[in-house]
């Protein structure tokens, strides 16, 4: 099944909904053109363009999966970051556990590509959504399905959803990072309150507690690892009384982009349980990495020693007008490349088949299909110049662009990264 969805996606036809992609490519199927082994710069391709490094995605995917099994760690890798059912099945032949998400549409997504294991990192009370997830279990008995709670009342509205279901749906209690954080459970008084909730509700099992470390307030190293340390807390004390009785595993859960390192070193001391731990990390934005936010955050950059990510994303506009000496516009605005966390950054120049640095060249703004580009005296563009361009933050790359070429090295294109937004 996997197999098959996925090969369907490369009888998809090259048309217009996809950006940057050789007009005479029209109607050949996505497998055609891939075989093809177009040049990214020579054989036809439109700017503005985003490619994937072929070289530097395997090497990500590869480094998280050496650094969760050196850690004894379990892994669900967060899908939201590329939707891309391709590069989630590359994450789970890497040994991921399952993939975590965010919404249901996410669930879907993964479900039609034969994801077998799915931690919605999410309370979940859509009704519809609800009776659609128990349909799946009930469809599908190898299908396994995890899902945060954080309040009496979305337990109350969940196990009424589900009134009738014939298999429970697995929740796990989420503690919240901290007074003024985003969701989760406050106090642990409260999270046990919630727990009973859970156990006297018809359709759910409680199977863990999880949490995301990325939201402490203030977040250091020592507040991380305070946090992290109030959840394996949490998850002893209801262990101990009884909460977990009867189950194969408890899950305990954590880890974004920025702190896996501690949740490494933290969940290498959660102690024997009255079953075994799965202790599941949910990093994502690994895959792609970056070339800002996360290139400053990525906890590599305190255990360099360990390995490290390379950023895999490099958007290729064309200078477009050069009104003045020290101004210039390109081809790429807002709709092509992320600008929530940081603006992109000119990183090379491409003229008659030599790439060069980007000496001089700024980006200082992004108009909705054009990028501002500040030139100093060092600054060799001209109209007609390819600028190839770094980009911060993956989660908003990757949704801009609903078919991405993965190229070489030397450009050479030799697949095509499908996204579901």
């Amino acid at each position: 099944m996997v197999l098959d969805a996925l090969a369907r996606l490369s009888e998809e036809r090259v048309d217009h909904r996809f950006k940057g992609l050789p007009p005479d490519a029209a109607d050949l199927t996505v497998g055609e053109l891939a075989a093809q082994r177009r040049n990214l710069f020579t054989d036809g391709f439109t700017t503005p363009v985003l490619a994937l490094s072929a070289e530097r995605l395997e090497h990500n995917l590869a480094a998280l999966e050496t650094y969760a099994e050196r850690h004894g760690l379990a892994f669900a890798p967060h899908g939201k970051t590329s939707m891309a059912p391709q590069l989630f099945q590359r994450q789970i032949e890497r040994g991921a556990w399952g993939i975590t998400l965010a919404v249901p549409h996410q669930v879907r997504v993964a479900r039609e590509f034969g994801v077998e294991r799915v931690f919605l990192a999410n309370e979940l009370v859509d009704a519809a959504a609800l009776r659609w997830v128990a349909a799946e279990q009930d469809a599908d008995p190898a299908f396994r399905f995890v899902c945060y709670v954080d309040s009496v009342r979305g337990v109350e509205l969940m196990d009424a959803a589900l009134d009738g279901a014939s298999r429970p749906v697995d929740v796990v209690v989420e503690l919240a990072a901290g007074e003024g954080a985003r969701t989760g459970v406050r106090t642990e008084a409260e999270c046990a309150a919630v727990a009973d909730a859970v156990a006297g509700a018809r359709a759910l099992r409680l199977v863990g507690v999880a949490g995301y470390e990325g939201e402490v307030p203030q977040a250091d190293p020592e507040r991380v690892r305070a946090w992290l340390r109030r959840l394996v807390a949490l998850a002893v004390d209801f262990d101990e009384a009884g909460r977990f009785a009867g189950l194969d595993e408890i899950v305990v859960s954590a880890g974004g982009s920025a702190w896996f390192d501690a949740v490494a070193d933290v969940f290498a001391e959660v102690p024997e349980l009255s079953a075994p731990a799965l202790k599941l990390l949910r990093s994502g934005a690994y895959v792609s990495h970056d070339d800002g936010h996360y290139q400053r955050l990525t906890p590599f950059n305190r255990v360099p020693g360990e390995g490290g990510l390379e950023p895999a994303f490099r958007l290729w506009t064309q200078v477009v007008s050069r009104p003045s000496a020290e101004q210039a516009f390109s081809n790429a605005g807002k709709r092509d490349a992320a600008y929530d966390l940081d603006l992109p950054v000119a990183q090379v120049v491409r003229r008659d088949g030599v790439e060069r640095p980007a000496t001089g060249i700024e980006v200082t703004g992004l108009s909705d299909q054009h990028a501002w580009l500040r030139t100093s005296s060092e600054a060799d563009l001209e109209v007609g110049d390819w600028v190839g361009l770094g980009l911060s933050h993956p989660c908003t790359s990757f949704d801009k662009w609903a078919l991405i070429p993965v190229a070489e090295a030397d450009g050479t294109v030799v697949d095509y990264i499908r996204t579901f937004f």
